[in-house]
């Protein structure tokens, strides 16, 4: 006999289920997830936590008429399994599979693409008044957690949704505190109460009635306010002009249907309180939410456990015990981070000197500015923040910190290719909207010591700086455990070719910015190149550039970043500068946005591994072909 998941092919199977029948499918929806993520690896915390929610909301609503927008969106692997996609849950985050977020381009039911926090209200109003313009009798759904709410964006969207006039719907997912006891059955009654026709009619009614008497008016009015803040203070979002629900329990389906039911035949913007669980339903998630917050293929039996053998040391950590170590040393070092103390590796700065760490939630407009503020009264502020999201704080990066030249370190993790989390989580584009800026500098560390040193080199300057380093590990490189600092805007020369004399002219030199380096090394073995680590994209080793290009008859730049306005534009740049014509291959990401999948698999794709920078380079040079050895043969 089959069970009720698989007879849920789209929402629609799910809307034939009895209210009964609901329960026990959550429960096999839960096991499921579990199941499917100890496969594959990903988000699970957060997905246990929105089973219920994310069953009401589909079981409920016209889904895909009706929208629903899922802020983020590491929480919808429930939604994916409901909307057809089960089958195809062991292809999660690899490379030609499924989406580890909402895409629009995979299902009619992912309304809106999202990864990045704080998004949702903005889209999903935008879809309600769309829907108002068009005639359209749609419903739009914004599904938030606590956590997102503390973005500026969130707040902006609230303030135009309450005076839109139209309906909309916040679903407020706090999954940070325990269920309380007011979450309960007298509780229920009330959520249930406040959202019903009647209640919200004769709220309307009494508003009007008593306002020809404001003391009368006044009284009533507080004692509402009193009523609901026996439970949560909703004043601040009916503030914003929101028929503020809740909060109910996320997990109870008697609870959330017959809310969400009503809700949903009530005119202007509403805002709808759930509490919810991370990790439910999975005791070792439940007990841990963060380490079971994105783990790889793990036993659900077991649970996840310490690898046999140590990895190597991650970009991330170098960064954690450089800010350590030079904190140690300098005590006017602060460090701040947009709600990723974990992510950016600070967990061990924030415990040896919590009064000089700083998470300010995902605020990274804020956190610029902020540390601006800081460097103005001179502290040395140093800002770990994913590439990704500094693209969030451009304006503040331009206008509060490179305009009035204040020296601030940009500690940039996940920069390049991020693997699983695809494109919107791809550092591709830093180097290009980095360097166009004036008194910013950007150095590419090729390996971790490199991170380390360049680290050093960039908090001792008065200007801004930003240090881009990959996710993961590098090549496995010794770090040297002191804070000496590389020359400011100097590269290296790594590998001199063979087949000529020193001093004569010819061949290709192979430039490289940042971890490329060493598949570049690799490529220049076959193709007889120098190799040049430039370390800095902004500013360039201009004197070594143009050294280079005087003993050379052909320059490729190397990158793992967007090619357009990168660092191998930087180059073409300099030589034009400077009058010299040379041959210029740019290698690079292209311009396209690149998919999730195995990092080392992606990069082939892109040809930045050794073997596609030795094709492109023989491709592009093939009149300097019969000067290099012998393209390698590939058997079989």
């Amino acid at each position: 006999m089959a069970s009720l998941l698989e007879t849920i092919n789209d929402p629609a199977d799910l809307r034939k289920l009895s209210r009964p029948e609901l329960k026990p499918l959550a429960d096999e929806l839960r096991a499921f997830v579990l199941d499917s993520v100890s496969r594959t690896g990903g988000h699970l915390s957060s997905n246990l936590g929105t089973v219920e929610l994310t069953i009401a909301l589909h079981y409920v609503f016209n889904t895909p008429y009706d929208r629903l927008v899922w802020d983020v969106g590491h929480q919808t692997y429930p939604h994916k399994i409901l909307t057809g996609r089960r089958d195809r849950m062991g292809s999660l985050r690899q490379l030609g599979g499924l989406s580890g977020f909402p895409q629009r381009s995979e299902s009619e039911y992912d309304a809106f693409g999202t990864a990045h926090s704080s998004t949702s209200i903005s889209a999903a109003l935008g879809m309600a008044l769309a829907a108002k313009q068009k005639g359209e009798n749609r419903k739009a759904v914004a599904i938030i957690g606590d956590g997102a709410m503390s973005a500026g964006m969130a707040f902006e969207a609230l303030n135009n949704a309450g005076v839109a006039e139209c309906d909309l719907l916040v679903v407020l997912n706090d999954n940070d505190m325990s269920i309380s006891p007011p979450v309960g059955a007298l509780n229920r009654y009330l959520a249930q109460l406040m959202s019903g026709q009647f209640y919200a009619a004769a709220k309307n009614v009494g508003k009007n009635v008593l306002k020809v008497a404001p003391p009368l008016f006044e009284l009533a009015k507080r004692f509402e306010e009193h009523a609901k803040g026996m439970i949560v203070p909703a004043t601040l979002f009916e503030k914003f002009g929101f028929n503020y629900i809740g909060p109910i329990d996320g997990h109870d389906l008697d609870s959330l249907i017959p809310t969400l039911e009503n809700i949903k035949h009530l005119k202007g913007p509403q805002f709808l309180h759930v509490v919810t669980k991370k990790g439910q339903g999975y005791k070792l998630a439940e007990a841990d939410p963060v380490a079971y917050h994105g783990p790889g293929k793990f036993d659900p039996a077991v649970g996840i456990l310490n690898p046999a053998t140590p990895p190597r040391q991650t970009f991330t950590q170098v960064f954690g015990q450089w800010l350590c170590d030079m904190a140690e040393r300098d005590s006017r070092l602060v460090g701040i981070t947009p709600a990723m103390l974990i992510g950016s590796g600070m967990v061990e700065f924030e415990k040896r000197f919590p009064d000089r760490c700083y998470d300010v939630g995902i605020a990274e407009q804020h956190s610029v500015t902020f540390a601006a503020g800081l460097a103005c009264e001179g502290l040395k502020p140093v800002l770990a923040i994913y590439s990704t999201f500094l693209q969030r704080g451009y304006d503040q990066l331009i206008h509060d910190v490179a305009l009035q030249r204040l020296p601030v370190v940009f500690a940039l993790d996940r920069a390049g290719i991020v693997g699983a989390d695809g494109p919107t989580h791809a550092g591709a584009y830093d180097i290009p909207y980095l360097r166009c800026i004036p008194n910013m500098s950007v150095a590419c560390p090729a390996d971790e010591n490199e991170c380390r040193m360049l680290l050093t080199s960039a908090f001792e300057q008065d200007h801004p700086v930003a240090v881009r380093y990959p996710r993961g590990a590098g090549v496995g490189a010794a770090v040297e455990p002191g804070l000496e600092a590389l020359p400011f805007g100097k590269g290296e020369v790594r590998r001199t070719r063979t087949g000529a004399a020193d001093n004569a002219s010819g061949g290709v030199a192979i430039l490289a910015f940042g971890t490329l380096l060493y598949p570049a090394l690799a490529a220049a073995e076959r193709l007889d190149a120098t190799v040049v680590n430039m370390r800095w994209a902004k500013p360039l080793d201009t004197t070594l550039l143009l050294e280079i290009a005087a003993r050379h008859e052909a320059l490729v730049t190397v990158e793992e970043g967007a090619v357009m306005g990168g660092a191998g534009s930087a180059v073409g740049e300099a030589l034009q500068a400077a009058g010299v014509q040379r041959p210029l291959l740019q290698l690079g990401l292209r311009d396209e946005f690149i998919e999730h999948g195995d990092p080392a698999k992606l990069l082939a794709l892109q040809g930045l591994d050794a073997a596609g920078i030795e094709a492109s380079v023989r491709q592009r040079f093939s009149d300097l072909a019969q000067r290099m050895p012998p393209a390698l043969k590939v058997v079989g």
